[in-house]
């Protein structure tokens, strides 16, 4: 496996070895997202909440997954592309696959996540690697992601929250506070905020607990002022997506390219 070390030098090492001793969600991409000409969406960076730091991401699918992940309570840091694995097929020929998304979880354990827009994306190369990163990651009790892209309103209202992901929206301590006891009995988003205080002081404060999720809102309907809010916790990642890798191709054993 190679990966891009401190000081942006590639470094090589056993699979086995490095997964238990490399901080990959520290690491800078080992290679760059590609351009593709008249694509809507292309690379870009996204701000982590759970890191406090930029994350890189290649498309508009993949920050759809960034969303999901930097809002899981399970996840404590997020990186874009920062390992490459190789090793031979099965005709003996070198093959290496990058994915795009790694997220280590609070266990200490990992996610390795490639985001596709539709189940075939990719071809046959992308399936087939898709088989070999969920038997490689099971070698060190990881878990692989190909998860499917996610509902149009579900996407919608995270990218809402996201809004106001950053510290800043707290406003203060205090107001905060007054958010989550104005919410402890399931009420109206609006009939609370007005309890608290100015609607425009007091629904940044307000998105930002539900982003956080101290509070909650059902996401697969669209939010307005008279939803729903509720106390509530996060749901993981693996509840927001479809989570699971392709079977439909065989990936070749796994002996490392030395």
């Amino acid at each position: 496996m190679a990966f891009a070390g401190f000081g942006g030098s590639v470094m090589r090492e056993r699979w086995v070895d490095a997964a238990v001793t490399v901080a990959f969600e520290e690491l800078e991409p080992v290679s760059a997202f590609p351009v593709v000409p008249g694509r809507r969406w292309g690379p870009g960076l996204w701000w982590s909440a759970t890191t406090g730091r930029h994350v890189a991401s290649g498309s508009n699918v993949m920050r759809a997954q960034l969303m999901v992940l930097d809002r899981d309570p399970d996840v404590v840091g997020l990186a874009g592309r920062p390992v490459r694995l190789h090793w031979y097929d099965e005709q003996g020929r070198a093959r290496s696959w990058t994915p795009q998304l790694f997220a280590r979880r609070v266990d200490g354990t990992a996610l390795l996540v490639d985001c596709q827009s539709h189940a075939a994306a990719g071809g046959e190369r992308a399936l087939s690697a898709a088989v070999m990163m969920e038997r490689v990651c099971e070698q060190v009790g990881w878990i692989y992601r190909r998860p499917e892209p996610l509902d149009a309103l579900l996407a919608a209202n995270l990218r809402w929250l996201a809004g106001y992901r950053h510290p800043r929206n707290q406003v203060r301590p205090a107001l905060t506070a007054a958010v989550l006891e104005a919410f402890a009995c399931p009420r109206p988003l609006i009939e609370g905020v007005e309890a608290v205080g100015d609607p425009i002081e007091v629904l940044p404060a307000a998105f930002h607990t539900l982003w956080h999720g101290h509070l909650q809102v059902p996401l697969d309907k669209p939010l307005h002022e008279r939803v729903l809010v509720r106390p509530g916790t996060l749901p993981s990642s693996e509840a927001l997506t479809a989570a699971g890798p392709h079977r439909e191709a065989g990936g070749g054993r796994f002996r490392e390219v030395p």
